[in-house]
């Protein structure tokens, strides 16, 4: 495609030289040489040669779109996919409106140097050499006069170039800081009314729009000093070739259609540089934004990913995993001098229920994400079924591992489609047992349209029980063997936290469960129960044991108690 793009404005760019060539003709013979009977063929040839060139442009132009297009779509599907494959980690020092910036703001740049660069740049250099060949072989002295201005172009063109990044940078950064601010706002928005803060943010949200609007000026600025430049030295260019040619015309040594078409092929040399000119600041603006993208492509996606050969049983079907964890020695933190947890070993047998208590900070979160590997161990290792989790490709590890977190998401789809998405290809007699085991029967008969609903942004629609019921029945169409119950209940009313908790016995059966609670009440009957404080396990047993024993876990039973007496009274 590219190879037809290139052949169409070689051949158009050719049959738009017959202009220049057939005026002067027109001049210096048929004019002047009153031939009436050659009028007729130099318009016929003229209209026969735009109408070349113009339907070799329409075919180089619907090629060479079909060619950027899918170059472009290529080019999103690699960002796209690119931040589908990168730990969760990288996400947490980048805000998600900075994200969106460079998806849809930063590709859409890249895309318009490839739409029109590509294009336009390659049928300007053509009828720059193209033209620069039929000048010196018409006059070379007119030709050289023509390239006088060259230096001062060229000069230009490097100078805007290599100051130009900054500027383009500023301007992105300020777009992408406007966006992060508006995409906070709108998800805050229940919040910034509730404190009454709709000035605050107005004002916050004006400087960020400010800041934007003085890195465009700063981009115009240098443009307007640029472009207007760069365009008389053009015309001086022109001014000089008539100054020179008019002379040789009185000298007798050229015709004046020798000059007319010498100063129309002129304009095809200049017209083209001006072009380049403007592909020049587009080139920058893509630069600046291409930079941002390719921090994207960039970055080390997560190690052992799924084109690996995933793992199987003998009889052909995917792997499932037993339920057996060990820690060996783990140490994880947050980069250098954050350390979270610290030498933690434990072995939980397939089945087993293992709660997690401890003091905000004590490393509960972080020990559970190392197991699905949202993040990464610094020291130690984690087995599971014997196998290290890093020799595993991911798809078959998180395979066997299903979270139902605090604040469960919900996609902006119907409730049919976030429910399927614990497993795409679940039958509709399999849905229905996961929505019958997870208590959701009820609420969905309520809503207008059933499973089809739509539940909003971040299931808005539903109520937080409601949303946290249908994540259960996600997991358990899922079927994983192991369980990671993330404060499952911290955020509903007793009632709903007891019908919520019945759902989640049923999905705790018969799987491996790390659970993880503020209501020690919750954990009492937990196989395991496992107290954390400042990244190290410090005491481990059953509820009877602990509850009595010296210790961190009995003083927070014994002040949940208080508090609870306390709110009786």
């Amino acid at each position: 495609m590219a190879a037809a793009t290139m052949a169409c404005a070689v051949v158009a760019q050719l049959a738009s030289f017959a202009y220049p060539k057939l005026t002067q003709y027109v001049i210096d013979e048929v004019l002047t040489g009153r031939r009436a009977d050659q009028l007729g063929w130099v318009v016929g040839g003229l209209l026969g040669a735009y109408l070349l060139r113009d339907v070799l442009n329409s075919i180089r132009i619907r090629v060479n779109n079909a060619f950027e297009q899918a170059v472009i779509l290529d080019l999103r599907r690699e960002v796209y996919g690119r931040m589908q494959r990168l730990p969760v980690r990288w996400f947490d020092s980048r805000a998600t409106g900075d994200l969106m910036t460079r998806v849809t703001e930063d590709v859409n740049a890249v895309e318009r140097l490839l739409i029109d660069g590509a294009e336009q740049g390659v049928v300007a250099v053509l009828g720059i050499v193209g033209v620069t060949v039929f000048l010196f072989s018409m006059n070379p002295l007119l030709a050289a006069v023509a390239m006088i201005p060259i230096p001062v172009l060229v000069g230009g063109a490097l100078w805007y170039t290599a100051t130009a990044g900054e500027r383009y940078r500023e301007r992105s950064r300020a777009s992408s800081a406007m966006n992060a601010l508006l995409m906070d706002n709108l998800q805050g928005v229940r919040q910034i009314k509730a404190f009454g803060r709709e000035e605050h943010e107005d004002d916050r949200f004006h400087a960020r729009a400010n800041d934007l609007r003085l890195g465009t000026l700063r981009v115009m600025r240098a443009w307007a000093w640029y472009n207007p430049l760069m365009s008389f030295a053009a015309a001086a260019g022109t001014v000089l070739v008539l100054w020179v040619g008019g002379g040789q015309v009185l000298a007798g040594s050229m015709t004046a259609g020798e000059l007319v078409g010498f100063l129309l092929f002129l304009g095809m040399f200049y017209q083209p540089i001006g072009q380049l000119h403007g592909l020049n600041q587009m080139a920058q603006s893509a630069r600046a934004a291409g930079e941002r993208v390719f921090d994207i492509l960039d970055s080390d996606p997560e190690p052992l990913r799924s084109g690996e050969r995933p793992m199987g049983e003998a009889d052909g079907k995917p792997w499932r995993a037993r339920g057996e964890v060990c820690y060996e020695g783990v140490e994880a933190g947050y980069g250098e001098g954050r350390r979270v947890l610290a030498g933690v070993s434990l072995r939980v047998g397939p089945g087993e229920v293992i709660a997690l208590v401890g003091p905000t900070g004590a490393g509960k979160t972080t020990l559970v994400n190392l197991l699905p590997r949202f993040q990464e161990v610094s020291a130690g290792c984690i087995l599971l079924d014997g196998r290290n989790i890093r020799e595993m490709p991911l798809e078959d590890l998180r395979r066997q591992i299903s979270v139902v977190s605090q604040e469960p998401f919900l996609f902006n789809g119907t409730l049919r489609e976030n429910l399927m998405y614990g497993r795409l290809e679940a039958t509709e007699p399999e849905l229905e047992e996961a929505i019958r085991a997870a208590g959701c029967e009820a609420f969905i008969g309520r809503l207008p349209e059933g499973l089809e609903t739509r539940v909003g942004e971040r299931g808005v629609k539903l109520s937080v029980g409601e949303k946290q019921r249908v994540s259960i029945a996600r997991a358990l169409l899922k079927d994983s063997p192991i369980l990671i119950l993330d404060e499952a209940t911290a955020s509903v009313d007793t009632e709903t936290e007891r019908a919520i908790q019945e759902a989640l016995d049923r999905l705790m059966k018969d799987r491996t469960s790390f659970v993880i609670a503020h209501r020690l009440s919750t954990v009492r009957d937990a196989d395991q129960i496992l107290v954390l404080q400042g990244g190290q396990l410090i005491q481990r047993g059953r509820h009877a044991d602990l509850v009595d024993a010296e210790g961190l876990y009995g003083r927070l039973i014994r002040a949940q108690w208080a508090a609870e007496e306390a709110a009786v009274d």
